[in-house]
């Protein structure tokens, strides 16, 4: 009876149950019906993102693939390109070396020259004369100094190459090594899959890093960097036979100028001899005939006192003559003849004394002659001196000459062609 006394719950009806249990059956039919579009859409979902994915990897590690072989081409690029630079470097210096010993080499020559020409300064009188010789010289020392000028302007000129050079390496360096971290860095990509310990996600992984560069720029600068480098090293090479052939210019010039020297100073040398024997036979020859002039002075005084004693002998003749008395002081043929021995005595007596007096200048200025003479000879034999110690001072330049040739060979003049068409004195 309680439970009857209760209120009774609320009823539905039977079409009311009937229209629930429809409800419920279509909407899970409906429910049913949108999970298997949902499934059969993850699906195929699962499918198609698995093969992008699957082809976005291997497109992505083809084109890591592909990059690693762009990068690895550059890097074999760039590393033979810097070998070649280190060999040009290295060809350069020693071309540079070369100069400066051939710039060091020539200081002894001009020392040589310099050394000569204030020698023969030492040359007095008349033998200090403006010769070929010193001529020559001169010549040698303004060659040696021009020269010396070019071969300093060419070791200047490869400094400075070798500053670009140097330059160029590094630039070359600093790309090689970027290109080998890039190498390491993309290798490394390429050997990472889904299962390696490392991977993990970022941060903002696309963002476009600063200082990046698009594909033509990386490739231009790679091609930039290589294009300099092939033009320092031809500009190097350039160099490097102009001053290999300046060099062999220069030591024909030299060589030239120093035969022309020494030949210009064997020859004055001879000329200086013939002079010296000339002037010792002209002064043995006048020595000889001062001699014979004092001889012939001694002659002329003793035949000048004969004389005088026969003058003597007439004059007294003719004054004891005068004492003849009375007619006997007569003017006969013995007073005739008498006075005509005086006269003639007389005459050779004043014709002696002027020979005499003629000879005795004469000797006088062959002696004066023959002191100058000496005094000559005297310099000529300074100045033959001097010559032969110049020709002794420049053996300096002969002997540098040969030490060279054995400690470095001699460079062929040739011309951009490569064919020779100069010779070597």
């Amino acid at each position: 009876m309680s439970a009857l006394s209760s209120k009774p719950s609320l009823r539905h009806s039977v079409s009311e149950w009937l229209s629930n249990n429809q409800q419920l059956a279509a909407t899970a039919q409906r429910e049913r019906h949108v999970s298997h579009e949902v499934r059969q859409e993850g699906r195929t979902l699962r499918n198609e993102t698995h093969c992008k994915t699957v082809w976005d990897e291997g497109d992505t590690s083809r084109r890591l693939s592909d990059r690693i072989w762009d990068v690895s081409r550059w890097r074999d690029v760039l590393e033979i390109c810097a070998q070649k630079v280190d060999e040009e470097m290295e060809a350069l210096t020693l071309s540079k070396e070369r100069s400066e010993l051939a710039l060091t080499a020539a200081s002894v020559p001009l020392e040589v020259a310099n050394e000569c020409l204030t020698l023969r300064e030492g040359r007095r009188g008349y033998e200090l004369v403006g010769d070929p010789v010193e001529a020559q010289l001169k010549q040698e020392a303004e060659l040696i100094e021009g020269v010396q000028q070019r071969l300093q302007r060419s070791v200047d000129q490869a400094f400075e190459q070798l500053g670009v050079l140097q330059e160029v390496r590094h630039q070359l360096t600093s790309d090689l090594q970027n290109k080998m971290e890039a190498l390491d860095i993309d290798t490394s990509c390429l050997s990472l899959t889904i299962k390696s310990p490392s991977i993990s996600l970022k941060t903002n992984p696309t963002r476009i890093p600063s200082g990046s560069s698009s594909p033509q720029q990386w490739a231009q600068f790679s091609q930039y960097n290589v294009a300099r480098a092939h033009e320092a090293v031809h500009v190097s090479q350039q160099m490097r036979e102009n001053m290999s052939l300046s060099r062999a210019q220069v030591q024909n010039e030299l060589e030239a100028q120093r035969r022309a020297t020494e030949f210009a100073l064997r020859k004055r040398k001879h000329h200086e001899e013939q002079a010296r024997e000339e002037l010792q036979w002209q002064i043995k020859t006048t020595e000889d005939e001062m001699a014979a002039m004092e001889g012939d002075i001694r002659g002329l005084d003793a035949d000048l006192q004969a004389k005088t004693a026969s003058l003597k002998l007439a004059h007294t003749r003719l004054e004891a003559r005068t004492r003849r008395p009375g007619m006997d002081l007569c003017r006969d043929e013995v007073q005739h003849g008498l006075v005509a021995e005086v006269q003639q005595l007389e005459a050779t007596i004043q014709a002696l004394r002027q020979k005499l007096s003629d000879a005795q200048l004469s000797l006088q200025k062959m002696t004066l002659h023959h002191s100058r003479m000496r005094q000559d000879l005297s310099r000529k034999q300074e100045a033959l001196s001097l010559e032969e110690r110049s020709m002794q001072c420049r053996t300096r330049i002969t002997s540098q000459s040969g030490s060279d040739r054995t400690a470095v060979p001699l460079v062929p003049l040739v011309n951009s062609s490569g064919r020779s068409n100069l010779q070597l004195l």
